[in-house]
């Protein structure tokens, strides 16, 4: 892909979608796969899903379809799932604990490197493998180890000082579960979770059926 080319937040955001049901297809031990074919799996329209795949280069052959294996692996690698992420986790509460044990994150290459927290209650249990240190030593923490991904899933309150302590430790990438929204420096990525706007949209739609 050209990189003077920028490609839309909304088909990067579709490219997760793809990957997944890519994936189930190779579990299922298929091979090959029309634009149409991906239409009926995904919900989105043939013509999107190869005007999607064009912002990357041509992956598909006409008459023949899409190599499930090959496109799996040239998402993965647009996605940037060929290469492995060291991540801390902040807050040991609730959202920390099922992050921490949730296997999908080593199976893509997203290795939980350390838990922080700041309740005594939490300071030296284990989770899995992984020890909660107190959230004080999270500065020398970062000065001493590479840590590519922080996640945020403390109270609001706390969220933008822990924040400014991963910028300030270089970490590039965000992930934010706190209901607050953060001010970062422009060349640090941040990806917010919030579970209660998601919530709200469903009763939006469920209001009228009550």
């Amino acid at each position: 892909m050209d990189k003077d080319i920028q490609v839309s937040i909304t088909v990067i955001k579709r490219l997760p979608k793809y990957y997944r049901y890519l994936g189930d297809l190779l579990d299922k031990g298929i091979n090959r796969i029309s634009s149409q074919e991906l239409s009926n799996l995904t919900g989105f329209t043939a013509s999107q899903i190869r005007q999607d795949l064009n912002n990357f280069g041509g992956f598909g052959q006409q008459g023949y379809g899409y190599n499930v294996e090959e496109l799996h692996k040239q998402l993965g690698k647009i996605l940037g799932l060929d290469k492995e992420y060291n991540v801390v986790i902040v807050g040991a509460g609730n959202i920390g604990y099922a992050l921490a044990y949730y296997r999908g994150f080593s199976d893509s290459g997203f290795k939980m490197a350390a838990i922080f927290d700041d309740n005594p209650d939490r300071i030296g249990t284990k989770y899995k493998e992984n020890k909660v240190y107190d959230i004080k030593d999270l500065p020398e923490y970062l000065k001493n180890n590479k840590v590519d991904i922080g996640i945020i899933t403390t109270h609001k309150n706390l969220a933008q000082k822990v924040a400014d302590i991963f910028v300030e430790g270089g970490v590039k990438g965000i992930w934010n579960f706190a209901t607050i929204d953060l001010n970062l420096p422009e060349q640090v990525v941040l990806e917010n979770v919030r579970l209660t706007e998601s919530l709200f949209t469903l009763s939006y739609y469920l209001k009228d059926n009550k």
